[in-house]
């Protein structure tokens, strides 16, 4: 999957588990860290646990796996890193903080209707999806 397809993907499936204010910047010029940031934000430990545990369930199921992934242990963040592709889903108060969006300033965002799947498919394909306690 191409990175730019791949960064779609994972924000419809944050957004099919309610995550809020998903931004999808293109970071392919400013940095060889990554081509895509994905930010979310859930509201609790649990949701953040949800977030990525459904995105990772997801992704496996079409044989894309994590290289790397922090912050599973109920912290404030945790961050899903995809190689071409990293994703930060944080708490309200950390991403305040961190203001990863302000330090990434010069990136390309992508607004909602970019990548949202106007067909619901990606929201129906994460309802089958990992479930949690919450």
């Amino acid at each position: 999957m191409e990175p730019k397809e791949l960064a779609k993907k994972i924000a419809q499936i944050l957004s099919g588990k309610k995550a809020a204010d998903i931004r999808l910047l293109e970071v392919t010029d400013l940095t060889a860290l990554a081509d895509f940031f994905v930010i979310a934000t859930g509201t609790s430990p649990t949701h953040l646990k949800t977030l990525a545990e459904e995105v990772e369930y997801i992704l496996k199921k079409q044989d894309v796996f994590p290289r790397h992934i922090e912050g599973r242990s109920g912290g404030s963040w945790t961050l899903i890193d995809y190689g071409a592709v990293v994703v930060h889903v944080l708490q309200k108060d950390a991403r305040e903080f961190y203001s990863i969006e302000r330090l990434w300033a010069d990136a390309r965002q992508y607004n909602e209707d970019e990548w949202a799947d106007v067909s619901g498919a990606a929201a129906q394909a994460g309802t089958g999806g990992f479930q949690s306690d919450i």
